[in-house]
């Protein structure tokens, strides 16, 4: 199995980025990491083995993102207003820096927005904002309301709320979404949700399915036993979803 390292300066994000590579062929596959990862995560939880033959035979290939969420969302010593702005620049390094480099190693036209738990939401939020850049989106264990507090999952905003928050959050702007267009590119979309029964997220799943349903979006919600929210589920998943 084809594996890279990549390593640049981003000015978008003043710093060095890093990525890694499985595969030579295939869908693209834009890999976003958990709340505590980073992008060698995919390959330390064995998920890239999960998926090597898929990636050995030229279905897939994988781009682990480095996005650390100890900088955005779970950054505690920012203010609200601090950790969306640089999540926004998360988002400009992805489109501007990501997507060039993943054109010019492979010009498949499918590209996947994928995650787990958190990166869940990461993989949803870019997906659903930008649809005209996602042919699937494939989401395990998501929260995609991250203003809602559930059992010891407080908001992350700490009751913060504008605009910039708005479009963030995929059940919000979905909702009271009317742009044509955006429908269009979104219904075109294969899209997987996929979340244990007893996940405390099953009920914002349920939410964001029938919120897709309401704007007559063709999508699948796998429900899986007891709370399926590790690697050991996610393994299992990835063979059946990407």
């Amino acid at each position: 199995m084809n594996r890279e390292y990549h390593k640049w300066y981003s000015w978008r994000l003043d710093r060095e980025v890093e990525l890694l590579v499985f595969g030579h062929a295939g869908a693209k596959v834009l890999v976003y990491p958990t709340r505590d990862g980073d992008y060698q995560e995919y390959e330390q939880i064995r998920m890239s083995e999960a998926l090597r033959w898929k990636i050995e035979m030229g279905h897939i290939q994988l781009f682990c993102l480095d996005y650390r969420a100890n900088e955005t969302f779970y950054c505690w010593w920012a203010e609200p207003q601090g950790r969306l702005y640089r999540h926004w620049q998360f988002e400009e390094y992805v489109l501007n820096e990501v997507f060039p480099f993943m054109s010019s190693r492979n010009q498949h036209n499918c590209v996947i927005a994928h995650g787990c738990s958190f990166g869940a939401f990461l993989a949803a939020n870019i997906a659903l904002r930008h649809p005209h850049l996602f042919n699937k989106l494939v989401a395990f264990s998501g929260r995609y309301d991250l203003t809602e507090s559930v059992e010891s999952f407080g908001n992350l905003l700490d009751g913060y709320y504008d605009d910039a928050v708005y479009f963030n959050m995929p059940t919000h702007f979905l909702r009271n979404l009317e742009c044509p267009y955006k429908l269009h590119d979104i219904r075109k979309m294969d899209i997987i949700l996929v979340i244990g029964n007893e996940d405390p997220f099953v009920g914002n799943n349920q939410h964001l399915s029938s919120i897709l349903h309401s704007k007559s979006i063709p999508h699948q919600l796998h429900f899986w036993d007891s709370r399926a929210h590790s690697g050991y589920y996610w393994r299992r998943m990835a063979s059946l979803y990407i």
